[in-house]
C-alpha cells in the first residue's frame, strides 16, 4: 500500500519540486497551502511532470479546526513534510509578529494533531541560518547555533526546539530536521520553478529577471569581504537535488531506519561559491551578459557559509550531483518560460 504524505506549502518553490519527487518515488501526496505566496496552477505543472495531480486543500495551518479537517478527510496520512512558512528575511524584521504567528502556530497545530491521527513522522524544513556566521567552516550538524539575525531565522531555531521538546516529552512521533543552504534552479522540464510575488527577495530570480531586462541591474552587496574575490560566499543547492533529500529522509522514517527520535542533516553541496563566481557561471551557462554593479554591504549579510554534508551522504544515501552551470541554465530556462506566458 502506498504511504500518503502531507506536504504543507506544497505549491511553493521547494514544496512543488518535493511533491514531484515523492510521487515519482511512489508516494501519494496531499498538498496543503493557503496560496499566500504561491499559485494553484503549480498543480498543473506537477501533473504535467508526473502524470498525477496531487490532492490539494486550500487551508491556513494557523486555523486548528481547518487543519484537523484535512486529517479527517485523508485518514491515511502517515508522514508530513512541513514547508509552509513566511520566509523573507527583510519582511520578518519589519513584521516580526506575523512571522512568529505564522511560522510557529502552524507547526504547533501539526504536532498536536499528529498523534491523534497516527502520523508517524515529520520532516521539518529548517535552514543553515541557525548557524549564523560559523567560527569554523564548513558548518557541520554539531556547529554551535548562534543568535538569529532576523525573526525569520529565529522561527527556524524555535521550531527546531519545539519539535525536540515535543518528542522528548513523550510524543510518539519521529522527526528529521533538514538544514538547507541556498536552494536555486528549476525543474529541467521548466514546468515548475521559483515564482516570487513582486520584487524577488532571493538572488537567482532577481538575477534571471535582470538578465531578461525586467530589472535594470543586479546589485552585488560588497566586494570587500574576506573572501577570494571580496563577495559573499554561499552553498547553492539545486532544488531538485534538495527535493530528493526529502524523499530519502521520509523513506528513512517510514521504514523505521532512524536511530534517534530527532535527526539533523545539512543539505547542501559542501562547496562555497561567491556571488561573483555565480554571476560568471550564469553567463557561461547561458551566454547572456548580466548587468550588475558593486554596491555597499547589506546589513545582516553573513560573509561566508557552506556546509559539511558527509552525514547526509553516508546516512541518508543522498548526494547533490548536479553541476552549477546546469542548475543556472535550468533557472534561465524557467525565466524564459515565464516570459513566454506573460507572467514575469
Amino acid at each position: 500500500m502506498k504511504e500518503t504524505i502531507l506536504v504543507t506549502g506544497g505549491t511553493g518553490f521547494i514544496g512543488s519540486h518535493t511533491t514531484v519527487e515523492l510521487q515519482q518515488a511512489g508516494y501519494d501526496v496531499v498538498i496543503v497551502d493557503n496560496l499566500s505566496n504561491s499559485r494553484d496552477d503549480v498543480l498543473d505543472g506537477i501533473e504535467k511532470i508526473t502524470g498525477i495531480r496531487p490532492a490539494f486543500e486550500k487551508v491556513d495551518l494557523r486555523d486548528f479546526d481547518a487543519t484537523e479537517s484535512v486529517f479527517k478527510k485523508y485518514p491515511k496520512i502517515s508522514g508530513i513534510i512541513h514547508f509552509a512558512a513566511s520566509k523573507a528575511v527583510g519582511e520578518s524584521v519589519q513584521k516580526p509578529l506575523l512571522y512568529y504567528h505564522n511560522n510557529i502556530v502552524s507547526l504547533i497545530n501539526l504536532l498536536q494533531l499528529m498523534p491523534k491521527y497516527d502520523v508517524k513522522g515529520i520532516i521539518f524544513s529548517s535552514s543553515c541560518t541557525v548557524y549564523g556566521q560559523p567560527d569554523v567552516l564548513p558548518a557541520t550538524e554539531e556547529t554551535p547555533i548562534k543568535k538569529a539575525e532576523s525573526p525569520y531565522g529565529n522561527t527556524k531555531q524555535i521550531n527546531e526546539e519545539i519539535i525536540a521538546d515535543t518528542i522528548k516529552s513523550g510524543s510518539p512521533i519521529k522527526a528529521i530536521l533538514l538544514r538547507y543552504f541556498n536552494p536555486i534552479g528549476a525543474h529541467p522540464t521548466a514546468f515548475i520553478g521559483e515564482m516570487p510575488n513582486g520584487v524577488p527577495q532571493n538572488l537567482i530570480p532577481y538575477l534571471t529577471q535582470t538578465a531578461m531586462g525586467i530589472r535594470k541591474e543586479l546589485s552585488v552587496f560588497g566586494d570587500d569581504y574576506d573572501t577570494p574575490d571580496g563577495s559573499c560566499i554561499r552553498d547553492y543547492i539545486y532544488v531538485v537535488d534538495l527535493a530528493k533529500a526529502h524523499v530519502c529522509a521520509m523513506t528513512r522514517i517510514m521504514e523505521d531506519q532512524t536511530t534517534e527520535p530527532v535527526e539533523v542533516y545539512n543539505i547542501g553541496t559542501g562547496t562555497g561559491t561567491s556571488v561573483l563566481e555565480l554571476i560568471n557561471a550564469f553567463e557561461k551557462a547561458t551566454g547572456v551578459k548580466l548587468n550588475y554593479k558593486i554596491v555597499g554591504r547589506r546589513a545582516g549579510d553573513i560573509e561566508k557559509v557552506w556546509g559539511n554534508v558527509d552525514k547526509a551522504n553516508k546516512v541518508l544515501g543522498w548526494k547533490a550531483e548536479t553541476p552549477l552551470e546546469d542548475v543556472l541554465a535550468s533557472a534561465w530556462k524557467w525565466q524564459c518560460v515565464l516570459r513566454e506566458k506573460g507572467i514575469m
